[in-house]
């Protein structure tokens, strides 16, 4: 059972032609071009799922601090990125950190197999990470999995979510800046904003005559958006 539906993904971006172009061939969606200067990726498939939508949004500020949100993203080979700063050593672990051209990191994962579709998961650092893994198990639903050896959770089928799992991980540091990296959901028929209050999010902004959604924060302080269901 949930109360909102996953929507879409969105990231802050000082160049959003450079950042939306590279994101679209990371992880095989198109670019589109909007008026005002930003940048909307779409899946490129005959039957386009909605949900893998990201939207690429101009903002005037560089990234200042380690990203809290990140994408793990599927690859061949890390040839296929011979552009992006390494971050970690490939072969240290299962997965190797890379930087995109605005410095944002990711974690590619490589195999022989890939989909069209190579967003794997959406990675979230926490300070509680069990905390804010049971606040959003409660708002999307899915299944929820504690994993002791590895210390970290991650939850698997929540509602309307095109990737394999969200992660929630621990980390020393708190939160300093705003997020690069958000998703958008839908409240679900019968759900109110009051009742994701009631289970510890909190408005940062109301919708108003600029915005038709209202700005959440999750109780780690992770931005996300709300939109009404006839939306």
């Amino acid at each position: 059972m949930s109360l909102v539906t996953f929507k879409d993904l969105c990231v802050d971006a000082v160049d959003a032609a450079t950042l939306g172009a590279f994101w679209a061939g990371t992880l095989g969606l198109r670019a589109e071009p909007l008026d005002n200067g930003d940048v909307v990726l779409r899946d490129p498939g005959p039957d386009p799922v909605p949900a893998r939508t990201i939207w690429v949004n101009t903002v005037p500020e560089a990234k200042s601090v380690k990203h809290r949100v990140h994408p793990d993203v599927r690859a061949r080979s890390l040839d296929e990125l011979p552009d992006q700063p390494r971050l970690t050593e490939p072969g240290r672990y299962h997965y190797t950190t890379l930087a995109d051209p605005e410095g944002g990191e990711f974690c590619v994962f490589t195999d022989d197999e890939v989909p069209d579709y190579r967003l794997k998961d959406v990675v979230v650092d926490c300070a509680d990470y069990r905390r804010v893994a049971a606040f959003w198990h409660e708002l999307l639903g899915g299944t929820l999995t504690q994993d002791d050896d590895m210390d970290y959770a991650y939850l698997d089928e929540g509602a309307g979510v095109p990737f394999e799992s969200f992660d929630f991980v621990p980390v020393p540091e708190a939160k300093t800046a705003k997020n690069r990296w958000h998703w958008d959901v839908t409240l679900d028929d019968g759900a109110t904003l009051d009742d994701l209050v009631a289970r510890g999010a909190r408005v940062l902004r109301a919708q108003d005559d600029e915005i038709g959604w209202t700005v959440m924060a999750d109780p780690e302080g992770n931005e996300f958006c709300v939109f009404d269901r006839a939306r």
